[in-house]
């Protein structure tokens, strides 16, 4: 199981989103584009310039996780999506408690995208050869 969990953020343009290849961890420019990667476990991959927190306590990753996302909720897109957020962020902690990665991503009003992930980590169950960002060790 994880050891923690590392908290990844990025606020874009869906116009970016949409271009895949940076996503891409054969990319060149992959390690330095601050979208998303295709794969959750690829944000290891990144240098650790792009972790803004580190947590062994699987609820204060979730605290994290909800501050990051709720400052964004007049502005989705979905009424569902701001009507369900409190039973969303609630499932966070007991997801990364059970070592998982937890991604949450949602449109935003001006064709923004909101991406908030705890990625787990030393080691990531999928990806066990993947180093830690912070500490090399993988």
């Amino acid at each position: 199981m994880a050891s923690h969990h590392h908290g990844y953020t990025w606020l874009g343009s869906g116009f970016d989103l949409h271009r895949d290849g940076p996503r891409r961890d054969v990319h060149p420019g992959f390690a330095t584009a601050p979208v998303p990667p295709l794969e959750v476990a690829q944000w290891l991959l990144k240098p650790a310039s792009f972790v803004q927190g580190t947590w062994t306590d699987p609820q204060e990753a979730a605290r994290w996780f909800g501050l990051q996302v709720r400052p964004h909720a007049e502005a989705f897109v979905s009424r569902a999506e701001r009507e369900n957020l409190d039973a969303r962020i609630e499932a966070v902690g007991d997801r990364a408690a059970g070592g998982e990665d937890v991604v949450g991503g949602w449109w935003l009003t001006g064709q923004r995208f909101l991406s908030v992930s705890l990625v787990a980590c030393s080691p990531h169950r999928l990806r066990p050869s993947y180093a830690c960002p912070v500490s090399g060790v993988a």
